[in-house]
């Protein structure tokens, strides 16, 4: 939506500016924000979005079927997301991320508004998708839950990357929090 000042992003070979359609099929989303139409079912939001990617109705009924199983919601699949919860709309917002089987899954502050309950959930449900062969880039403010759950780890600071390293080499949160402090009071 802002074009950028410099640079180009490339995934899986698209350019993001001449490819948008491509590139969109190819990244799943979750969000603080769960992108969910209140008024219509777990199952009829899956539907939507399941449709908006193309895939056919038989894929669709598949990846539901295994997907609200994994985010224990099937015993609310025909319920309106009016009446869910914090913590199971983002259940629901992570079936509907990952119903098309992204390349790219963005992670942008997703613990917003959730308990210490919805957060282990959601961890685990993180832990259970973590495929090899897939990419997933969370967005945190949360050092603590961010280094427990990454390979890599990254410090951005006005828009370029200060710091990098594989999340196994950091010695405890505390050593990251000044680190953190380090980079970011030295640019």
């Amino acid at each position: 939506m802002i074009n950028p000042t410099s640079g180009t992003v490339v995934i899986k070979g698209f350019n993001v500016k001449e490819s948008p359609c491509e590139v969109k099929q190819l990244i799943g989303v979750i969000s603080h924000e769960t992108y969910l139409y209140q008024d219509l079912t777990a199952r009829e939001n899956l539907l939507f979005f399941g449709r908006m990617y193309g895939m056919s109705n038989d894929r669709i009924d598949q990846r539901i079927n295994e997907l609200v199983e994994l985010v224990g919601l099937q015993y609310r699949l025909d319920d309106r997301v009016g009446t869910f919860s914090r913590g199971m709309k983002q259940r629901l917002s992570i079936a509907r991320a990952v119903l098309h089987d992204p390349e790219l899954l963005l992670l942008d502050e997703p613990y917003t508004g959730l308990d210490q309950h919805a957060s282990a959930v959601f961890d685990k449900l993180l832990n259970d998708l973590n495929i090899p062969d897939k990419t997933q880039i969370m967005i945190s403010h949360d050092i603590e839950r961010g280094t427990a759950l990454a390979h890599r780890v990254i410090i951005l600071y006005n828009g370029g990357i200060v710091y990098e390293t594989a999340a196994d080499k950091i010695e405890g949160v505390n050593k990251f929090r000044k680190i953190y402090e380090h980079y970011v009071s030295e640019v």
